[in-house]
């Protein structure tokens, strides 16, 4: 997965609420009239260790009520580095040196592990005497809890907690809360689209995952569903196929009785899926959730009384009426 890519895409098409989100007092600096520049890209060669390395996303932006410019640097870095340090005060020389202006240093750690607290400071140093003390802000994603974010009216926030500290229990209902959250914010589609594709290559949820999902899904308010639907796209359908069918082969393979079964089961209701859509179109994830909670007779019931059903009013009665027997 090309991390870098899909991190300067998401701060480029969203620089200023990311600032808002993580560094609002940066953000009141700003000047709102001016527009934020991005410079060309940067390739820096390491002499000493013969590599070549390439600055993340360097911005222009002007001070508020000053005709005065500074640079924000960001740095995306999707593994633990020990020398990452040394290398952010190198870029921090170099930007330096070649604008002559002053430089805001960030560094967002995306890294799913480890979860100890990066440093934020490069030092050199000599008994009795400090000869430089370079700092830089750290965004450490694995350390802050999603829950936190949930409430916040900003698509970064919709985005960047797919990779934030979570459970792994709680990985379905995060990537529900990251799409809800995408819903209430009213984006075009573009830059919708560019959020849900950060959020599923950053949250691809297994078979048992994808059921959870739908029953998360089923708890929502009508309105919060239908809204979240709009983002619902191709992948997420296939995501809930994909669980039913490899639920059914872990079935075939474990040999087990329970697991043919189990198997039997979601072979039912992935073929009842089929014929809904069918007959009345997408298959929401609230019914995908209800098939679920059918027993393997009323799955047959409903493959007999799916024939008679003119519209979806009928299927949604019926299935109303199963959950209350």
């Amino acid at each position: 997965m090309d991390h870098d890519r899909l991190f300067k895409e998401l701060l480029a098409n969203f620089f200023a609420e990311f600032l808002a989100l993580f560094l609002p007092d940066v953000a009141a600096r700003l000047d709102p009239d001016t527009p934020i520049v991005f410079l060309d890209k940067e390739v820096f060669t390491d002499v000493t260790a013969g590599q070549k390395h390439e600055v993340d996303l360097v911005a222009k932006v002007r001070f508020r009520d000053e005709d005065a410019f500074f640079l924000i640097h960001i740095e995306n870095q999707a593994s633990a580095q020990s020398d990452f340090p040394r290398r952010m005060f190198s870029y921090f020389a170099r930007l330096h040196e070649k604008y002559r202006l002053p430089i805001y240093p960030v560094v967002i750690f995306s890294y799913d592990k480890p979860d100890r607290p990066e440093p934020n400071r490069y030092q050199i140093g000599f008994p009795g005497k400090n000869v430089l003390d370079f700092r830089y802000t750290v965004i450490q994603l694995n350390r802050l809890p999603w829950r936190r974010f949930v409430q916040q009216a900003n698509p970064v926030a919709s985005a960047l907690m797919a990779k934030m500290k979570m459970a792994p229990k709680d990985r379905p209902r995060v990537k529900l809360e990251c799409l809800r959250l995408l819903a209430t914010l009213r984006l075009d589609p573009a830059r919708s689209e560019l959020i849900g594709g950060f959020v599923e290559s950053y949250l691809k949820l297994n078979a048992d995952e994808s059921r959870q999902y739908a029953r998360e899904f089923a708890k929502l308010a009508p309105q919060e569903q239908e809204a979240t639907m709009t983002f619902y796209t191709s992948w997420g359908q296939e995501g809930f196929k994909k669980g039913h069918m490899e639920g059914r082969q872990e079935g075939k393979q474990e040999g087990k009785q329970e697991g043919k079964q189990e198997g039997k089961q979601e072979g039912k209701e992935e073929l009842l899926a089929r014929q809904i859509a069918r007959r009345f179109g997408a298959v929401a994830p609230q019914t995908i959730a209800r098939l679920n909670g059918l027993t393997s007779e009323q799955l047959d019931d409903l493959g007999v009384a799916l024939l008679d059903f003119a519209a979806p009013a009928d299927l949604e009665q019926w299935l109303a009426q199963a959950s209350h027997s």
